[in-house]
């Protein structure tokens, strides 16, 4: 499944934004992987944030990941960084993007 997902970061935090990501422990991305997700890209404009991800199931994904401590962590600093933070609810689900056309 195909997920976009949509946040901004702080117009001051942009530099630690991009260095947090640049360091993302090994457990936390181990987890993702785990939990189904094939490929997560975020790309910046400005301050907005846009990610794609290519998961399994984004529900089960978000149910796996919210209980580890390596995300909760996670969330929290990306929190401190963040105008618009995506919650990882589970209504994030009906992000999912249908394939209208491919060249």
């Amino acid at each position: 499944m195909r997920v976009a997902l949509h946040t901004r970061v702080r117009a001051d935090r942009v530099e630690e934004y991009e260095a947090a990501h640049r360091e993302v422990p090994d457990e936390l991305t181990a987890a993702i992987r785990s939990a189904g997700v094939r490929e997560w890209t975020i790309w910046r404009s400005g301050t907005d944030l846009f990610h794609a991800l290519e998961v399994d199931d984004y529900r089960s994904m978000i149910a796996e990941l919210e209980k580890l401590p390596v995300n909760i962590a996670w969330q929290a600093r990306m929190a401190e960084l963040l105008d618009v933070v995506h919650d990882y609810s589970a209504e994030g689900a009906d992000a999912s993007l249908p394939l209208v056309w491919q060249l």
